[in-house]
């Protein structure tokens, strides 16, 4: 019998959903999958190149230091400063398996038993499971499409106790694509700042903000919260490198040393070619993610506009990532295909057995009746899917 905490863990709903949707295609289905947090794009070929030469490097075929290459650690220092404005040492870089790792370690070598977390939603599934890992009790705060899916700082001091640890603060966001401006991020920091907890600031979709909208990285912001502030990244959404596993955390000296520590019991160092391919391209220049923005930013218009034409669907324009996060609840209760979806879970399984289209219901992100659409995938296939849709729903 598994341990207690292991089987008090949620399957990653998203994981869920993209593995059914595999399946049903490997069956011969014609599926439509909105289901997926990555990019449709292959890694730049010479980041591909830089891999394959790493391969015989025969240093390589060993161990390396627990926390990263010192070549990788320097170049995402300089890779920082160049794209946020944080200054920071290699020392305080810690490279991790991807930034689920990154914000594993953080959160480990954060929270002790009883801790709270201040968590916005509609938030990224797994950071709950993590801080439920960890010991930690994860305080969600409701946003709305009428608060454009950001939390402000009245409802972060109303949730505060003596137990309040940490914020976990994402912009642009996963799953709604909400992107904080400047000034709010600023009076988010100096809050943090003032109430004396830690922020675990994920930034991992930094490069993808669309229109007059920006990113900001709050201890940039706010540099006196730098000591207090811990912040995620990783090279998976901007140079379109999910499956090569390399992430890593930022932070205070003595906070990345600790969670190297922790690192060099559990992992030890991150694969070696992918470290190599890591390096090749944090030290480029951005031209690759440049394009896969104005097709992102393409599909976004395209994917808004489809989904606010069904009728009884209501979706927020998304102003970064990939993702858009529409409301159902003027489809709920009505008959589709002979049944009366009550919600965006039994919506989502009806939209994959009648039109054969994957979606992930908003419950699994803290907000029932909502849905999370990427539109990280061909132009034809997004026109297709929402088509479908919205015959299934008119």
């Amino acid at each position: 019998m598994p341990s207690r905490r292991v089987l008090a863990i949620t399957e990653s709903p998203t994981l869920a959903i993209e593995a059914v949707a595999k399946a049903l295609k490997a069956q011969g289905e014609n599926v439509v999958s909105f289901g997926a947090g990555e990019p449709d794009f292959p890694t730049p070929e010479h980041i591909v190149s830089a891999a394959i030469e790493a391969c015989r490097h025969v240093p390589y075929h060993h161990y390396t230091p627990g926390p990263g290459l010192p070549e990788l650690r320097a170049a995402i220092a300089e890779k920082t400063r160049r794209d946020s404005g944080l200054e920071v040492s290699a020392s305080q870089v810690l490279v991790t398996n991807g930034g689920k790792h990154a914000l594993f370690n953080a959160f480990t070598s954060l929270i002790d038993d009883g801790d709270e977390v201040l968590l916005p939603a509609p938030y990224w599934v797994s950071y709950p499971e993590m801080i439920s890992l960890c010991g930690g009790r994860t305080v969600a705060l409701s946003t709305t499409e009428e608060t454009g899916f950001k939390v402000t700082v009245e409802q972060l001091e109303a949730a505060r106790t003596e137990a309040t640890r940490a914020l976990v603060f994402v912009s642009p966001s996963n799953p709604t694509g909400a992107v904080y401006s400047p000034e709010e991020v600023a009076e988010i920091g100096r809050w943090a700042l003032a109430a004396g907890i830690w922020v675990v600031t994920d930034e991992i979709y930094e490069h993808l903000v669309y229109g007059d909208n920006s990113f900001s990285s709050l201890p940039v912001v706010v540099p006196e919260a730098r000591e207090r502030c811990i912040v995620v990244n990783g090279v998976a959404k901007s140079y379109a490198m999910t499956g090569w596993r390399v992430g890593w955390m930022i932070g205070p000296v003595e906070m990345v040393a600790a969670a190297s520590s922790l690192q060099s019991h559990t992992t030890s160092n991150v694969s070696n070619v992918a470290q190599a391919a890591a390096l090749t391209a944090v030290s480029g220049d951005l031209e690759a993610v440049a394009a896969m923005r104005e097709a992102f930013d393409r599909r976004r218009l395209t994917m808004t506009k489809m989904l606010n034409d069904i009728e009884g669907v209501s979706c927020v324009e998304p102003q970064g990532a990939f993702y858009c996060f529409p409301s159902f609840e003027g489809v709920m209760g009505r008959t589709i295909a002979g049944q009366k979806p009550s919600s965006s879970l039994e919506l989502a399984a009806l939209a994959l057995d009648q039109a054969k289209v994957a979606i992930v219901p908003g419950e699994a992100f803290g907000a029932p009746g909502y849905a999370r659409f990427s539109y990280a995938l061909s132009d034809e296939d997004l026109v297709e899917g929402l088509r479908r849709l919205g015959e299934l729903l008119g």
